[in-house]
């Protein structure tokens, strides 16, 4: 199934704006490695200042070279279920602090706790180890009592891309999972497809040609192995999937190309199109009118594939 938005606000506009005349050539140039590479930690530390959402609490947590916050609201029932969260940021930046606005709504919205997990990246991991890490944070969980068909993974551009690369490796163990979402999910390392796409060039935010050379740095291969992505693995068995993205933005295609492959695997897929949206909006929370509608449709999503019924307003 494939829903189409329409645009709602003035608001998506001017945030259009600026990431089409700032975030993208930033990133179009910014380099990944060298004497700048440092202030890509700047991002993160920059968003812990923002203050947080008063109706969740937050518990830290230290695994085998990951970490995480486990966010939950007062009146939180484990046993109605959880959700895993992996951020975005290319396998290069962004963190906990980055991702708090979206983690702590979704937490209220749906009454769960949310486990956002910040996993090894580059520069001194690559994306292997990114999925190492988040395996280990789903074990976690099911450690601590939570039982995997009632755990829904989402995660936005390369959380997503973890998101379903976790889902698989659950699937090969022998894991039954609640469901997936994946929010401007980056699923496909080959880039020739990509380039031809579209929005190649109507992206607001992700400078096409530069994904070649991030795909390369986070696997370390020359030559990309198919199997790195998760839109070419046995996706047989994976449970139903949300996916979410913006009309124009480039990652479309990876989000059409998994909903095709999802459906020929048997697997239950819808998948929401927002015009005039840049990538990764949800990721605003409550800033902008459609972050907010995309976060229900989550948050409805997780509701419908857990059996539960506590979607709530956030304001």
């Amino acid at each position: 199934m494939i829903e189409v938005h329409e645009r709602t606000s003035c608001r998506s506009l001017a945030v259009r704006a600026v990431t089409r005349g700032v975030v993208r050539p930033v990133l179009g140039f910014f380099p990944v490695r060298g004497p700048m590479a440092p202030f890509k930690a700047a991002v993160d530390l920059g968003a812990a200042l923002l203050p947080r959402l008063p109706a969740t609490t937050f518990e830290h947590i230290s695994g085998d070279g990951w970490t995480a916050e486990l966010v939950t609201t007062r009146d939180v029932d484990p046993a109605e279920g959880a959700i895993v969260y992996f951020h975005g940021g290319a396998f290069l930046f962004c963190g906990l602090a980055t991702h708090r606005r979206i983690v702590e709504r979704l937490a209220v919205r749906t009454g769960l706790p949310v486990l956002s997990v910040a996993y090894r990246q580059l520069p001194t991991h690559r994306v292997e180890t990114s999925v190492a890490d988040c395996v280990e944070a789903l074990n976690w969980m099911t450690e601590q009592g939570f039982d995997s068909t009632r755990i829904v993974l989402a995660g936005d551009s390369a959380g997503g891309h973890l998101a379903f690369s976790v889902a698989i490796e659950a699937v090969a163990q022998g894991v039954d999972l609640g469901g997936i979402v994946g929010l401007s999910a980056w699923l496909d390392f080959d880039n020739s497809a990509r380039r031809r796409h579209r929005n190649a060039l109507r992206d607001d935010f992700i400078p096409t040609f530069r994904l070649d050379r991030v795909a390369r740095m986070v696997t370390g291969l020359g030559a990309l192995d198919p199997e790195h992505s998760p839109v070419n693995r046995s996706l047989a068995g994976l449970p139903p999937t949300l996916l979410i993205c913006g009309f124009d933005e480039v990652l479309r295609h990876d989000a059409e190309l998994m909903a095709e492959r999802l459906e020929a695997a048997g697997v239950p897929v819808a998948l929401h199109l927002w015009k005039g949206q840049v990538h990764a909006f949800p990721v605003l929370g409550d800033l902008l009118p459609e972050s907010s509608a995309a976060l229900d449709e989550v948050a409805g999503f997780v509701e419908e594939a857990l059996g539960v019924r506590r979607l709530r307003a956030v304001s």
